[in-house]
């Protein structure tokens, strides 16, 4: 499965950790969206940040 994560709200007054994460995902910008393979790294990261992103799975291929 691919995870389609949209940055919805801003990592500004947030931990330090949690800016890092965001960035490491690739979302610089709000309402960014970027694409990864559903591993475990990037579930952990997308779990320390979830109240931040808009998640959707999408199929691969699509």
């Amino acid at each position: 499965m691919i995870l389609e994560i949209t940055l919805t709200k801003s990592p500004i007054g947030r931990p330090p950790k949690h800016r890092l994460t965001v960035k490491s995902l690739g979302l610089t910008r709000l309402q960014k969206t970027v694409r990864h393979r559903e591993t475990t790294a990037i579930l952990g990261m997308v779990r320390q940040v979830e109240h931040l992103l808009q998640v959707r799975q999408v199929p691969e291929g699509e």
